[in-house]
């Protein structure tokens, strides 16, 4: 459990301290089209303040979604962390978390 949670740790510090590898030029806030949540293309704030999303990631990565720390790590992907913790963020729990999320609608963004 402890060695569980240095490397989440060791993973969102690092996140942290590598600000130019944060994300890709400027993207859309959001896309129209999406159907679904993904790991690939959803940040993780978006998971977490989504309650069903943040189910799902308590499901399969209670260790990361459960960790304080995750507030630093809210721009990124899951994908794009998963150099940093891939023992934990192996491609089959990815696959696994996209096809929980393909189960979840998207909220609908505000429009104002």
């Amino acid at each position: 459990m402890l060695k569980l949670s240095l490397a989440c740790a060791s993973a969102i510090a690092l996140l942290a301290a590598a600000p130019a590898m944060a994300q890709a030029p400027a993207a859309p806030a959001a896309a129209p089209a999406a159907a679904h949540y993904t790991t690939a293309d959803t940040d993780i704030g978006t998971l977490l303040d989504d309650p069903a999303a943040k189910a799902v990631l308590v499901k399969h990565i209670p260790e990361m979604a459960n960790n304080e720390q995750m507030d630093m790590a809210r721009s990124f992907t899951l994908r794009g962390i998963q150099q940093f913790a891939a023992d934990m963020l192996t491609d089959e729990k990815l696959a696994a978390i996209d096809a929980d999320l393909a189960k979840l609608p998207v909220k609908a963004a505000s429009s104002n």
